[in-house]
């Protein structure tokens, strides 16, 4: 008997605390303070009486934070950072490298070509000479061979001449006995007529 008691006591005094869990719950999905005195209707952050369980989580959070941080975040953008300055460094020294071999060409190639030009020119001085020369050498060749030329000339027209003034002494001569036949009807020595042609020749 006292144990059935006991029993059903205890049954209702669970129903009614469950029925005031359910009733507790029912208050706070719906957002209306409960009448037993259970919420105070403060906002969870503002209340003074959590401030040391929220400094303790804050303190904890950010020592984790600062942890990841330090270990695992910050080594990795220092990674990358200094991956990205080596590189920045190898590009930068790469173009001075690149540059000074284009200034090394360029100046080569400006060397090379003042001394082709240095060279063009003493070649075409050396052809001018050589041009000169052989115009010279081939002036006086002709000029020789020209003076040849003419004093053969003079030499032949010498000779026709002489070979034509004694034809023309013996034609003459002819000429001069057949007219002094004619005029007198008589023949003259050609002793005679020779020394009359050179006398009116002289």
């Amino acid at each position: 008997m006292f144990v059935t008691a006991a029993y059903a006591q205890s049954t209702t005094t669970e129903g009614a605390e469950t029925h005031d869990a359910a009733a507790g719950e029912v208050h706070t999905e719906t957002g209306v303070a409960h009448e037993g005195g259970h919420g105070s209707g403060v906002f969870p952050p503002f209340d003074s009486s959590t401030f040391a369980s929220q400094l303790l989580w804050l303190a904890i959070t950010f020592g984790l934070f600062y942890i990841l941080m330090a270990k695992v975040i910050m080594p990795r953008i220092s990674g990358i950072l200094e991956t990205r300055h080596d590189k920045i460094a190898q590009d930068l020294d790469e173009a001075s490298r690149s540059k000074a071999e284009a200034d090394a060409a360029v100046a080569a190639y400006e060397q090379e070509l003042a001394a082709a030009k240095v060279k063009g020119n003493a070649i075409a001085s050396s052809a001018r000479e050589a041009a000169k020369v052989k115009a010279a050498a081939e002036r006086a060749a002709i000029e020789a061979s020209l003076n040849d030329k003419i004093s053969a000339a003079e030499v032949r027209i010498a000779d026709i001449k002489t070979k034509a003034l004694a034809d023309v002494g013996s034609i003459a001569e002819e000429t001069a006995g057949a007219v002094v036949e004619l005029l007198i009807g008589g023949k003259v020595s050609k002793a005679e007529i020779a020394t009359a042609v050179k006398a009116s020749a002289k």
